[in-house]
């Protein structure tokens, strides 16, 4: 017992110093280092950092709908879609150290750093560690992985979305788009047009094309999944801007409750599909195809992906698959509804390469270069994934900055996509004329990231774009409608908050 009176007070002790040495004098340290690199920021607060801070001017952008003008002649976008950097970019400089919890981030919008940190041939960047409740939503797919599991898995879904693989799948691509313009034409009232909600429309267009193409499946069979899915991207955006706490992942809260509910659910369904591909094998190409069969490794010896690889896999692209596609679609729509010169041209191109009856084909992917630089554009101001987060493994210096190890890297690419240092003076304006020529910095224009992690996925996405709107313009005229609030939100992805309400008329012949 006399033992017990000594141990716990010398525990207590030991704890309150540690807890101390880890939240006070390590940051204290930090904000000096970098402090006398002349890098400001935010005034730590212990424990929880400026997270609350963050958190209020998130809630605070959100409630901040912008209007049409407001839109095209300022930098509104950039405080709507990331408050915090725009906020204290102004107050601290474009590069700034803020704290997450007890992490020091580092915002960097340096072209030259971004550059070195995303191609990574030091290899002293890795992906930033996310809040364990993400991973309710993807699962430990390549979107997390690390080392030699994500070269597998990199290896194996590059496969099923290189270019020669995409351009394959374009006859099922433009099926999906007719099927859209079918629906489209019998909505069209007597009056010659129709109002549609086309972020809605996008989401289920791309949403069958994912099913079609990767999971040799539909967008009904997959419609469970999706509808799962969205209600995972509610709390893993939450999650994402929140401290966590060690073991709270596993705590009976309402919120985790649900998670874990979905991500049952989302499993049992995938797992069918992955059964009935293992049936039928209709298309050794596709990527279920490809993630279930042996592969081989360095040591040419035959290995498989467990069940819980393919399944993390599925939920990572079932995801990416029809987020990306969509997004970029619905801004290159409002956009184009807010610049119908712009309209006219991609209609009179698309015309041109074409005609006004032919079904666009793999030889015409090349020849829609006014609607290649719409897209550019589209993603330059609404880039789908607008920041990228690293970690340093090890003490490191960069753009004359001497960075600690474990410093999470805070890359905001949708400050440089607006910067007018480098975009010129209408930077904030939709101009696809500057896509004209090839940016010759790689880190100035980077929707799909940069580097060896850049987008599987972008091929795809791009050729799908490509292919729908030159489909819809030819044939429709569409302008934005008078209920339509443009909220741009970033909820994993840059979406808008409230739908794209917009009024489609048929084009006279």
């Amino acid at each position: 017992m006399s033992l017990l009176i000594l141990v716990i007070p010398s525990l207590t002790i030991c704890t309150l110093f540690y807890l101390y040495y880890k939240f006070i004098t390590i940051p204290s340290k930090i904000q000096h280092h970098f402090r006398q690199q002349g890098i400001r920021g935010p005034n730590y607060n212990p424990f929880t950092g400026n997270s609350g801070e963050l958190q209020r001017l998130l809630v605070t952008a959100d409630d901040k709908p912008l209007s049409k003008l407001e839109s095209l002649n300022n930098d509104q976008v950039l405080r709507n879609v990331l408050p915090h950097y725009y906020f204290w970019s102004k107050v601290y400089g474009e590069q700034f150290l803020y704290w997450f919890g007890n992490k020091p981030r580092l915002a960097v919008a340096n072209p030259d750093m971004i550059k070195e940190i995303l191609l990574n041939t030091s290899g002293s960047f890795r992906k930033a560690r996310v809040n364990p409740l993400v991973k309710g939503l993807f699962g430990e797919g390549i979107v997390y992985l690390e080392g030699d599991q994500w070269a597998v898995h990199r290896k194996i879904t590059s496969q099923a979305f290189n270019m020669e693989r995409v351009k394959e799948l374009v006859p099922e691509i433009v099926a999906s788009a007719k099927s859209l313009l079918d629906e489209i034409e019998v909505k069209i009232t007597d009056e010659n047009f129709v109002e549609l909600d086309v972020y809605k429309e996008f989401n289920n267009l791309s949403a069958d094309v994912i099913s079609r193409t990767a999971f040799g499946s539909n967008f009904e069979e997959g419609k469970g999944i999706f509808e799962l899915q969205d209600q995972l991207v509610r709390i893993a955006s939450d999650a994402i801007n929140s401290v966590y706490f060690p073991g709270f992942k596993y705590m009976p809260t309402k919120k985790n409750r649900l998670s874990w509910d979905l991500q049952r659910a989302t499993k049992e369904m995938i797992i069918k599909i992955i059964e009935k591909n293992n049936k039928t094998n209709e298309n050794p190409k596709a990527l279920l195809s490809l993630l279930t069969t042996p592969y081989k490794t360095k040591g040419n010896v035959e290995k498989r992906l467990s069940l819980e690889e393919i399944i993390d896999e599925c939920k990572t692209f079932y995801f990416a698959g029809k987020e990306s596609t969509a997004n970029l679609l619905t801004w290159a729509f409002i956009l184009l509804g807010w610049n119908q010169e712009w309209q006219t041209r991609a209609r009179e191109e698309v015309v041109r390469v074409c005609g006004h009856d032919e079904l666009p084909s793999v030889e015409h992917l090349a020849n829609f270069k006014m609607i290649n630089m719409i897209l550019n554009e589209a993603l330059r101001l609404y880039p789908a994934a607008p920041i990228s987060l690293r970690e340093t493994t090890n003490n490191v210096k960069i753009g004359g900055l001497q960075i600690p190890a474990k410093t999470q890297l805070f890359i905001a690419m949708a400050a440089i996509h607006y910067d007018p240092k480098i975009w010129g003076d209408d930077a904030k304006l939709f101009n696809p004329m500057r896509f004209i020529e090839p940016k010759k910095h790689l880190a100035t224009y980077f929707p799909f990231g940069l580097g060896p992690r850049i987008c599987v996925g972008q091929n795809l996405a791009i050729v799908e774009a490509k292919i729908v709107l030159a489909m819809i313009v030819r044939k429709y005229n569409f302008v934005v409608s008078p209920s339509y609030v443009h909220a741009p939100v970033q909820v994993l992805t840059v979406c808008p908050k409230y739908g794209a309400p917009m009024i489609l008329r048929r084009v006279s012949s």
